[in-house]
């Protein structure tokens, strides 16, 4: 049984930052890529970062050069740096396991202007 547990949102001024993490615990041998997606209301979800289980990285256009995402083995832990936030950013951010396609509960992000 896997469980994904987020943690890390809270309400920022638009320029602000916060770091989202995404714990992982059980059963997640043969994880291939951890992804942060995020969800605003009314809205699709979509993908803001990946992380490969090479260490590879990529991020969705939006967010390029403001967001890291990094993970600490040891911990089981991957994190969402997130720096000049902006409004738009607003949105639960939820953690997903590839190739398991499994979803944590999200941790909300709200920027305010």
């Amino acid at each position: 049984q896997v469980q994904l547990v987020e943690s890390g949102g809270g309400l920022v001024q638009a320029g602000g930052s916060l770091r989202l993490s995404c714990a992982a615990s059980g059963t997640i041998f043969g994880i291939t890529a951890i992804d942060w997606y995020r969800q605003a209301p009314g809205k699709q979800r979509d993908l803001v970062a990946t992380i490969t289980s090479g260490g590879s990285t990529k991020y969705a256009d939006s967010v390029k050069g403001r967001f890291t995402i990094s993970r600490d083995s040891a911990k089981n832990t991957v994190y969402l740096h997130m720096n000049s936030l902006k409004p738009e950013d607003t949105a639960v951010y939820i953690c997903h396991l590839q190739p398991i396609n499994y979803w944590g509960r999200g941790t909300q992000v709200t920027v305010s202007s």
